[in-house]
């Protein structure tokens, strides 16, 4: 298959795009086109997912998993993923200012990650619990606010 094929114009026309958004590339998807922009990945049932929202993506030969950085996953059956997963992976990269893991005293610790949009401003930073820590614990929170703040200082973000 030709990795030229053009995305048919009535899935083109039915992106939901904003100003200067162009299409990438694409593949067809087991319930429609799931399709690759410069500034978000579209999901086959319209559903548009801005790269700096997106916490994961993972392929495997049944199709993408993706989890967004509120928890909400999503997954699309696709058989043949083309450029998929490398423009994914690198438009993802591209919101990652900073992605730090820090320890937390006695008890593990947290990935801090400052993203921004593509070519944007930074948004704002999320904090990435380990494996069994509480991220509702107040403690916690707090001691994973003191290491963003002298994360912060010392990379001037």
């Amino acid at each position: 298959m030709s990795i030229f094929r053009r995305l048919p114009a009535d899935v083109r026309k039915s992106l939901k795009t904003e100003q200067g958004e162009r299409v990438l590339t694409f593949s067809q998807g087991a319930d429609g086109h799931v399709v690759a922009t410069n500034l978000a990945l579209y999901l086959s049932d319209g559903t548009r997912v801005p790269y700096e929202e997106i916490d994961r993506a993972s392929w495997d030969e049944e199709g993408v998993r993706v989890l967004t950085t509120d928890g909400v996953r999503h997954f699309e059956r696709i058989s043949e993923p083309r450029m998929l997963p490398e423009t994914v992976r690198e438009r993802v990269n591209s919101t990652i200012v900073v992605n730090k893991h820090v320890s937390l005293p006695g008890r593990g610790g947290v990935r801090l990650v400052a993203r921004r949009r593509p070519g944007g401003e930074v948004l704002g930073w999320t904090f990435v619990f380990d494996e069994g820590l509480d991220p509702a614990d107040p403690g916690l929170r707090a001691q994973a606010e003191q290491a963003l703040e002298g994360v912060r200082r010392s990379m001037g973000v």
